[in-house]
């Protein structure tokens, strides 16, 4: 893309481009590696969760409130927009503690090294994995 004459960089400015800079960014072709991965499902998880609260606090206040905010509950639970979205919450939960206790060792040093890292973040975001699927198990 050839930039019009209005957008054409004089001086300092034109000093600063790098001719082996790429033009746009292909997200689907970078491979992140796996630590990279786990970090930002830590991120993603914390986001679920923080979004998810006020809607379990609801539902439990209204499962608590009577027999009929209970059977309510239970029916709305029955549907699959909301068994799916309660999979997704299990998961959140589980990559969320599995991944923030993961950070927390490497705070101390421990699982610091390498290899050690990549293992465990294998580990977070198979065990996350596994956790959301034996949610769905019960669920279903």
């Amino acid at each position: 893309m050839k930039p019009r004459p209005d957008q054409t960089l004089t001086g300092a400015a034109q000093d600063h481009l790098d001719p082996a800079r790429p033009v746009f960014l292909n997200l689907m072709r970078i491979q992140m590696p796996v630590g990279a991965l786990t970090s930002i499902g830590h991120r993603i998880s914390g986001v679920l969760l923080a979004t998810s609260v006020p809607a379990v606090v609801y539902l439990l206040g209204l499962s608590l409130r009577d027999a009929v905010g209970f059977a309510q509950v239970i029916a709305l639970f029955e549907q699959f927009p909301v068994k799916a979205l309660t999979v997704i919450i299990v998961w959140a939960l589980a990559q969320h503690i599995l991944s923030g206790g993961r950070h927390l060792l490497s705070d101390f040093d421990i699982g610091s090294p390498m290899r050690v890292a990549r293992r465990s973040a294998w580990f977070v975001n198979v065990a996350g994995i596994v956790v959301a699927v034996l949610a769905a198990g019960v669920i279903w």
